[in-house]
């Protein structure tokens, strides 16, 4: 995986299933790049990546190391909750093996509904997780085909030019859903005047 174009980082999201799931969650109103750093900046603040060590600590401290100038986040303090929460949700039912989400999973929809039970993962980002468990660790459970999405994710990513492809087209996926939304939202009126 070359999503952040830092050889450590990447190595870390590749090779450690929590600072991947903590870089998706992460993954929220900021680039790829900045998101996927994350990981590894989370790891020379706290020490640490791992779930069950990071649920221990007072929430604060995983704050403070998230507001630590540069912030890891654009919302530093809301993602610092949303990861804080995610390790804890590992530690608790994973017993801090974050690997487990997806090699103890019966077929492609009980994975899904893992991903989507996780803090800061929505219905569509535990689709994609799908998709990445599935095209880049080669966890192939039965019917990921037809849970991984269609769409390009982070899943085909794998080099440089592919990442800068992606982001590519989903700013331009991006701007057309903005100009569809600008041609169907009815156009104001102007307000009534009242009678004197």
């Amino acid at each position: 995986m070359d999503w952040t174009g830092n050889p450590e980082a990447d190595h870390l999201v590749s090779t450690d299933p929590a600072a991947l799931l903590i870089g998706f969650c992460l993954d929220q109103q900021v680039p790829v790049e900045w998101a996927f750093m994350g990981p590894l900046k989370v790891q020379e603040r706290l020490g640490t990546i791992d779930p069950t060590r990071i649920a221990k600590m007072d929430p604060g401290e995983v704050e403070g190391a998230f507001r630590t100038p540069p912030a890891l986040h654009r919302y530093p303090g809301s993602m610092a909750q949303r990861v804080y929460a995610l390790c804890t949700t590992i530690a608790n039912d994973y017993g801090g093996d974050a690997s487990r989400i997806w090699t103890e999973a019966k077929d492609a929809r009980d994975l899904k509904k893992r991903f989507a039970a996780l803090p800061g993962f929505g219905d569509m980002k535990a689709q994609i997780m799908v998709g990445v468990v599935s095209k880049q660790l080669g966890v192939r459970c039965a019917g990921w085909e037809e849970i991984a999405p269609t769409w390009p994710t982070l899943a085909d990513v794998h080099t440089t030019a592919e990442r800068e492809e992606y982001q590519t087209q989903k700013r331009a996926y991006k701007a057309k859903l903005r100009a569809e939304a600008a041609e169907t939202k009815p156009a104001r009126s102007a307000p009534a005047r009242g009678r004197r």
